[in-house]
């Protein structure tokens, strides 16, 4: 018996149709139709009702189609088995990143796993964190790079990169520009410019100010922090970021928010259960990230997490 035969079989069932089928196998309908026959000969019982117009499986059919999605998947955990032995890597993975993402270490994870593992074909996904976190929840996103407060979701394997508190950024002359601190409350009397719902540095200020029993006063919003570095220094309100969004932009000063005690945190995160293919990108995630170098170490988010130099490709929390 060839296994081919049974993928054929399963697509005939799966279509109820000989010539769709033949269309997604590649096949032609005289071809696909003469393997079952071999099949069915082979087994010594008809599998398929021809007598209609559709396709349908007779009681011995039913019994071979379950028995056949079986074998298939035991020849592809076997495949996965060895290609695992012999450090050969192939499939597919989905890769999730903040909109408008400019941390370089996960560019140089995914090229050095490119030139690694050709054979795996990646995709990207950009979109918010609280999106991404969900995606990966529900396997459509294999790994995410997200912004968070205070730590990575606890039902997801992954390390913090950096965490650093979040900052209020003014240009010269204004009331906060030379103040060594503000207060939430203070803050909140300030038009807030600040990232959107679903990111990270957006969840940290909105869950110190509730803290407070405060509502942020967010005059506007944008999805990079260029962006809302770029309104601010034309005065439109305080920009409320992370420090490390802040630093290399001299065109506005950093005022410390004295009671916003949460940080905010950028992780990568990934679901416990992990292909072949993941297992190796993570690999060169933490060279890149000099994370933890074990999934047991990554698994942690209650430990201590590594922590990268905040540096302007490498902003937290977005």
């Amino acid at each position: 018996m060839e296994i081919r035969r049974l993928r054929y079989f399963l697509a005939v069932a799966q279509e109820a149709n000989f010539t769709r089928a033949a269309e997604l196998m590649h096949i032609s309908q005289p071809g696909i139709s003469a393997q079952i026959r071999r099949l069915e000969s082979d087994l010594g019982a008809t599998l398929i009702d021809r007598s209609g117009r559709g396709a349908a499986l007779t009681t011995a059919g039913e019994v071979v189609f379950d028995h056949a999605k079986s074998v298939l998947a035991a020849m592809e955990s076997l495949r996965h088995a060895v290609d695992e032995m012999n450090g050969l890597v192939r499939g597919r993975l989905v890769v999730g990143m903040v909109t408008a993402c400019t941390v370089t270490p996960l560019f140089d994870a995914l090229s050095g796993f490119h030139r690694a593992h050709p054979g795996v074909g990646i995709s990207l996904v950009e979109d918010d964190s609280g999106k991404l976190v969900e995606y990966v929840r529900e396997g459509t996103v294999d790994l995410a790079l997200i912004g968070a407060a205070h730590r990575p979701p606890e039902d997801l394997d992954g390390w913090q990169i950096i965490s650093e508190p979040i900052v209020a950024a003014v240009p010269a002359g204004h009331p906060l520009a030379e103040r060594d601190g503000v207060t939430l409350a203070e803050l909140n009397t300030h038009p807030i410019i600040c990232l959107p719902e679903g990111t990270g540095i957006r969840a940290v200020l909105d869950q110190v100010s509730a803290a407070r029993g405060l509502t942020p006063t967010i005059a506007l919003q944008a999805s990079a922090p260029g962006a809302v570095v770029g309104l601010a220094e034309r005065g439109l309100g305080v920009a409320v970021l992370s420090e490390s969004m802040i630093a290399e932009h001299e065109g506005l000063r950093t005022v410390p928010i004295t009671d916003a005690d949460v940080p905010a945190v950028l992780a990568l995160v990934a679901a416990p259960t992990k292909s072949p293919a993941l297992r190796e990108l993570l690999l060169h995630c933490r060279r890149s990230f000099g994370g933890p170098r074990s999934d047991g170490d990554a698994k942690g988010a209650g430990g201590k997490p590594a922590r990268s130099r905040p540096t302007r490709s490498g902003p937290a929390g977005r």
